[in-house]
């Protein structure tokens, strides 16, 4: 069973690295959780993303442009604590808000980016979020764990 230290340095590692996989520290063994996502693609502006969180910015923001909103650009610090944050969830199989203060829509159990973003879209606060029109900047990410539930994140800034 990995320490807690451990699952945090192995986070930095694979998280941000090319890896596929990221431990789990799990409470009754060492598990892996897979992200939700097939291939990676560089967005123009600058962090990789994955093909999964590629669709989630662009659906976001076409639903954005029905309303006569500017895209949200991607941000290389949102986009390292909304995987951070679905890393932690996955591994808890936990669905919370974190701490930090920002716009925040979290999921569960979606099996599509289209059904992730249609619910937050059918929810007066996630929906307030995704068309708050103070908010400029994003981040997301989404994970599975081994029995395939899908955690969602995507987090907001000005």
């Amino acid at each position: 069973m990995c320490s807690k230290l451990r699952v945090s340095a192995l986070f930095g590692a694979f998280l941000f690295g090319q890896a596929a996989m990221v431990l789990a520290n799990d409470s009754d063994s060492q598990a892996r959780s897979a992200p939700a996502k097939t291939s990676e693609t560089t967005a123009p502006t600058g962090p990789k993303l994955f093909e999964v969180e590629r669709q989630m910015i662009e659906q976001t923001n076409a639903q954005r442009a029905k309303y006569g909103l500017p895209p949200l650009l991607i941000d290389q610090s949102l986009e390292n604590t909304a995987r951070s944050h679905t890393i932690w969830m996955t591994n808890n199989r936990a669905l919370q808000h974190s701490t930090a203060n920002i716009g925040e829509n979290i999921a569960m159990g979606q099996q599509t980016t289209s059904e992730a973003v249609t619910d937050w879209m059918n929810s007066p606060g996630h929906r307030a979020n995704i068309l708050n029109s103070s908010y400029k900047r994003t981040g997301v990410a989404a994970y599975r764990t081994p029995d395939g539930t899908i955690y969602w994140c995507q987090q907001f800034l000005p």
